[in-house]
Order: structure tokens, then C-alpha cells, then sequence
């Protein structure tokens, strides 16, 4: 098992991501320059946030086009994990690897804050060792998270159970009050059609060790390496 972390020109979080894999997952990890069309052999890709290419144009925009992101498409379509983490997600919807877009925040400000999300689905490789209706604490730190889709976007992520997580109360309520950026619906994370791939605006590598004030984001790393271990075996 090994897992790859992208960097990108202007990624800040690919550290804090290598460290949860190495240090607290145990896991072997490696970094994968943009600049690159080799993944290395790892089984699960990581796109952690940051600013990457300066999100000029618009986030994610340029990153797309990245040689490692043609890989990490192809490594998609053939099923292998891929999560993607605040500017991450917004690659990734870039890439259309995942459906959607992230626009500017409601209220055009930039966002940095503890949130708490609802667990919308434990159907997939990240969120299986979670419980239906887990509410997690996890930190946003974005300007663009306000997720928007189309109707029909919407509607199939609705049937096919791909909406990962809401933004809710710390009791679960899903309602404006605990919509931190005017996201369709509450939704703070989305799945692709293989459930292979996520998206999501929260920090699960910000909150995976209890000394930054929550925990909670570790599970959805060791969700990932139990699936690559079932998967190997």
C-alpha cells in the first residue's frame, strides 16, 4: 500500500497531508511533483489545499492541465482512490473528475473556522468506518467553497447516494444557519459515479491529531487504508 501526495506550485497542505499518512496512519507515502506523469505505483492519490498556480484564472483552472493530473485521471478511471481536499476539490471539479463547481463564498469573504458536517453516506472507500449521520468537527479555510450544480447534477447525486457530507449543526441539523459559504444544499462533499473519487471543502488532515481540536478527519484516512488492504488482500 502507498499513497501519493501531489504538490503543486502554491500547495500548503501537502506536508500537513504527508504527515497524517506517515506519522499517524503508518503508511507508506511519497510526494508526486506536478511536473510529473508518474504516480509511482501508489494505490491512492491525495490533492491537498493550497493555492495552486496561485489560483489564477480560477481556482483549479490552470492545475488541471498539470501533466499529473492527466495520470491521476487516467489512475481515476481505472478505479484507484483519489481524494481531493479544499483546493483539491476545486481540481478535481476542474478536471471533471467530480460534478459541479466551487464558486465564491455568499457572503465574499474569506472563510477560516471550525465547522461540523453530517455523514451523508458510509458507501465508499472513505467513509465506510463512519456511521450514518456522524456528525465530525473538521476546520474550512477557502474563498471558493460554495458548491453549486446543476438540477440534474443534483438530482443524481441525490438517488445515487454520492452527497458525502453537509454542513449541519453540531447536533446534525442541516439548515442556513450552518451553511458557512451558500453551498447547494448544505453540501461540503461529493463523490464521482465509482465512488472512487471525493471532493471535499473541509480539512480532514487539519483535524486528524487531537491537539489542533479535533480528531474526527483521521477516520476518513483510515477508512482509505483499510479499502486498500481489503482490496490487496
Amino acid at each position: 500500500m502507498k499513497f501519493g501526495v501531489l504538490v503543486f506550485p502554491g500547495s500548503n497542505c501537502d506536508h500537513d497531508t504527508h504527515h497524517v499518512i506517515d506519522a499517524l496512519v503508518e503508511q507508506p507515502v511519497t510526494y508526486l511533483w506536478h511536473a510529473s506523469e508518474d504516480l509511482e505505483g501508489c494505490d491512492a492519490i491525495l490533492v491537498p489545499g493550497g493555492f495552486a498556480y496561485g489560483d489564477y484564472l480560477r481556482t483549479g483552472a490552470i492545475a488541471k492541465f498539470a501533466p499529473v493530473m492527466q495520470s491521476v485521471a487516467k489512475f481515476a478511471k481505472s478505479g484507484g482512490l483519489v481524494l481531493g481536499i479544499c483546493n483539491g476539490f476545486q481540481i478535481l471539479c476542474e478536471a471533471g473528475l467530480l460534478p459541479g463547481a466551487l464558486m465564491r463564498n455568499a457572503h465574499q469573504r474569506y472563510i477560516c473556522k471550525q465547522v461540523h458536517l453530517r455523514t451523508e453516506t458510509v458507501d465508499s472507500p472513505f467513509t465506510h468506518g463512519l456511521t450514518a449521520g456522524q456528525v465530525l468537527q473538521m476546520p474550512i479555510g477557502h474563498m471558493e467553497g460554495n458548491y453549486f450544480c446543476d438540477d440534474a447534477t443534483l438530482q443524481a447525486l441525490r438517488s445515487q447516494d454520492r452527497i458525502a457530507f453537509r454542513y449541519a449543526s453540531e447536533t446534525g441539523v442541516v439548515d442556513a444557519a450552518a451553511n458557512p459559504n451558500g453551498s447547494l444544499e448544505n453540501i461540503a462533499g461529493v463523490l464521482n459515479e465509482g465512488r472512487n473519487v471525493l471532493g471535499m471543502m473541509p480539512h480532514p488532515d487539519r483535524s486528524s491529531e487531537g491537539l489542533l481540536g479535533s480528531a474526527d478527519g483521521l477516520r476518513l484516512f483510515q477508512s482509505m487504508a483499510q479499502s486498500l488492504t481489503t482490496a490487496i488482500k
